[in-house]
């Protein structure tokens, strides 16, 4: 393709290697979070750019047909299609009913200030 015009080695690179985009991938465990940055080919799945990452490797508690994943904070399949510049993100379970964690705070509340009228 050497004596071929620009225009047409310009197309011929792009069909021969794909186009890369930029991904950082996010998983946060309370003690430190872990994120990593990553360049893969445009057209990558959310479930690729996790096996690609390592994280499966460095936290087995992750378990992809159970755990959330997303970008920016939203929900997504892990068959979804990511663009340049998405954080990907795994979310780890809750470990307690936020509903059941604000009564016992409330609970906890009333009882320290006597059980006033107002109080909690």
């Amino acid at each position: 393709m050497a004596d071929a015009p620009p225009q047409l080695q310009a197309l011929t690179k792009t069909h021969v290697q794909p186009q890369m985009m930029d991904i950082q991938l996010a998983y946060a465990m309370p003690e430190q979070p872990f994120l990593v940055d990553l360049t893969v080919p445009v057209g990558t799945t959310l479930e690729q750019v996790i096996q690609a990452s390592g994280v499966l490797q460095l936290y087995p508690q992750i378990v992809l047909a159970t755990d959330k994943t997303g970008i920016f904070g939203k929900i997504r399949a892990l068959d979804t299609v990511v663009r340049d510049g998405d954080r990907v993100e795994i979310y780890r379970s809750l470990q307690a009913d936020p509903m059941e964690s604000r009564r016992r705070r409330a609970r906890h509340k009333a009882a320290s200030s006597g059980g006033k009228p107002g109080s909690v």
